[in-house]
């Protein structure tokens, strides 16, 4: 598809180009407000905000090829062939352009100018930031046959704008920093499948543009990934369900574009359905993923039911007394990426994370519902496979409903609302009270012993639970071993979920050290997941580690969680000690399991976080699904990641 109506900008972009809003703030004294975080992911922003500026210089129809390196040192590198930042003396502040970019906030050439039609990064601020909070960047400008260079120390510059005799290279410009260790206090170390994902997302939403990632940090060959999709966002949906492993329904992509009537934005939308039961739907807005959706998805969603309902009545495969179709419905097995690309591009949320431009809704809305309705009318066996799927997708719902009503009746009857093994605490707010989930009644029992009722609950489960990767959701309600959990919780599930009702503000799901254990871990993170996803989201799941050893040494106990721990507490206790390794949480009294693993002053709990839903999405498929290939090749290729197995 041809950009060159929307993205085309002006070909005399110089530093007239550039605005300056505002100077340099303190980024360094708040740098969660500008990256998110000092952590990881903040670490990895500073690279996204650094290709963000070479993609939109793609974007503008003036980049082809963009080289990320990470050298020795954690330093990290980004060339692109672009049209190079402007280095003549800026008119509003009097010092090279180059400089102003990368040391003064909001300069940039994306609010107002003719620079770009089309941008994502951080509205101007990303190279300031990435600057202030880097121990030293270099950038080397190539313009007008000339090398240009200028270095600075954490946000200020240390040289001038020096020429450097002739430019290595047509045109462009290259980035070269180091993280500050004094920001980054907890790592400055890359890890490479992070950047790998965000880069080849870049590259499918981006037809053509050329991404190379290159990790130089070893004494070994150097890992390298070449990323370049003429396909696009087709491209994108097949390797999601290649990945994934999942039977298509239908072998082709279908694929929809389109451009504003005043040439303002342009829509492109990519499905595919495949035989499983969840739906994965990406939307992106200048190349920004918008994880809580927006605009673009609401218009996809709302043509997407329009069409296959008035395409089920016009053939007949709607009676006249049926009911038309849920969304849902048509979304089950459904994965489809959105794109589009606007000139005002509105963003909700310091994250921006939902798009809010209103006029996107109608153009992707109208787009959907015209082209789906010709494909579907041209493509007769495919669109009769995909309202098979729908209509078992919607028997699947009302038997749900069913059993819900069920559930309900039962609980109404039995005049009891809770569980009967649930212990639950005193407490009613949920800012406070927290429930473990514990595998076995003699868990369990060490569980209620131990813990402090005022505001921790218990659930025992037992026996072997429903893999849900497998099921639909009339197959969940009335199950024996998942009804507890979901009555318990208070909060629903599907698409009767309420956050605002759960009633523990933390999940802990406590199981055994063992495979066994990790086997019940798997498959209720698979269940929260699949069906009760905004706990996972909003950071209310934990897994509890109970310790794998205890060494006792003159009545003393010492605890640890890891075999690295345990040799040095038997290096440091030296000889008379003896050592027990625990094969089940019901081997601990509830004395001790409150000291190890319930107590909030003592314990070890990992909170689960969803950064990536479409590799999340991809992970429970792959080890909960049907197919046992790509399941084997998982463990092969993360084996050696693995520790403190119990074998």
């Amino acid at each position: 598809m041809d950009f060159s109506k929307v993205t085309q900008a002006n070909e005399d972009y110089d530093e007239s180009e550039i605005q300056v809003l505002e100077g340099m703030e303190a980024v360094r004294k708040r740098p969660g407000m500008y990256i998110g975080s000092t952590g990881p992911r903040g670490l990895h922003h500073l690279v996204y905000e650094i290709v963000d500026n070479a993609i939109d210089e793609a974007l503008a129809g003036y980049c082809d090829k963009i080289d990320v390196q990470i050298l020795p040192g954690n330093i990290v590198r980004v060339n692109d062939d672009g049209r190079g930042i402007p280095v003549g003396i800026h008119h509003q502040a009097g010092i090279p352009t180059v400089t102003v970019v990368f040391t003064m906030l909001h300069a940039g050439g994306k609010f107002g100018g003719g620079g770009y039609k089309v941008s994502g990064g951080l509205h101007g601020v990303g190279a300031s930031v990435v600057n202030a909070l880097s121990r030293w960047l270099e950038v080397e400008v190539y313009r007008d046959g000339i090398t240009y260079y200028q270095k600075f120390e954490r946000g200020k510059a240390v040289t001038g704008l020096e020429k450097r005799g002739p430019a290595r290279q047509k045109s462009g410009t290259q980035v070269t920093f180091c993280p500050d260790p004094e920001i980054f206090k907890d790592t400055t170390e890359f890890d490479y499948e992070t950047l790998q994902t965000r880069l080849r997302e870049q590259a499918f939403l981006n037809a053509g543009v050329h991404i190379v990632l290159r990790d130089r940090r070893g004494e070994q060959e150097p890992q390298e990934d070449d990323f370049c999709y003429t396909g696009g966002i087709s491209s994108f949906v097949e390797y999601i369900n290649k990945k994934k492993a999942v039977e298509v329904i239908h072998p082709d992509v279908i694929h929809f574009s389109a451009v504003a009537p005043d040439d303002s934005a342009t829509v492109e939308v990519a499905m595919q359905y495949n035989d499983s039961y969840n739906e994965l739907l990406l939307s992106f807005a200048n190349d920004i993923h918008t994880t809580d959706g927006g605009t673009h998805e609401e218009g996809f969603k709302r043509a997407l039911t329009r069409a296959m309902n008035d395409y089920g009545r016009k053939f007949n495969i709607l009676k006249e007394n049926d009911k038309n179709l849920n969304g849902e419905d048509f979304r089950e097995g459904l994965t489809a990426v959105i794109s589009v690309k606007l000139k005002e591009a509105q963003f909700e949320g310091q994250t921006k994370a939902r798009l809010g431009n209103t006029e996107i809704g109608p153009l992707v809305s109208n787009l959907v519902y015209g082209k789906l309705s010709t494909y579907l009318e041209e493509n007769p066996s495919t669109a009769r496979a995909i309202f098979d799927k729908a209509m078992a997708a919607s028997h699947a719902r009302e038997a749900a409903r069913k059993a819900r009503e069920m559930v309900r009746r039962k609980s109404a009857l039995e005049d009891a609302s809770l569980p009967g093994k649930l212990a639950d605490c005193q407490s009613r707010n949920p800012e406070e009270t927290e429930i473990y989930i514990v595998e076995g009644d003699s868990a369990g029992g060490s569980a209620k012993g131990g813990r402090d009722r005022r505001y921790q609950a218990i659930l025992p489960l037992w026996g072997k639970m429903l893999n849900v990767e497998k099921a639909r959701l009339d197959k969940v309600y009335g199950n024996e071993k998942l009804q507890p959990i979901v009555t318990a919780l208070g909060c629903g599930i599907g698409d009767e979920f309420d956050l605002k009702k759960l009633r523990y503000g933390k999940i802990i799901i406590m199981a055994d050290a063992d495979v066994d254990g990790s086997h019940i871990r798997t498959l209720l993170l698979t269940f929260f997941f699949r069906f009760m996803k905004p706990l996972v989201e909003e950071g209310h799941v934990y897994l509890a580690q109970p310790p794998l050893f205890r060494l006792t040494k003159a009545k003393k106990h010492y605890y640890a969680y890891t075999d690295v721990q345990r040799d040095r507490l038997m290096q440091q206790l030296g000889s008379g000690y003896e050592i027990q390794r625990y094969k089940g949480l019901g081997e601990m009294d509830p004395v001790q399991l409150w000291e190890t693993t319930m107590d909030p002053a003592r314990r070890m709990m990992y909170r689960v976080e969803v950064e990536d839903a479409a590799a999340a999405d991809e992970t429970f498929t792959v080890l909960m699904g049907d197919k046992v290939e790509p399941r084997r090749e998982f463990i092969e290729q993360h084996a050696k990641f693995a520790h403190d197995l119990d074998v």
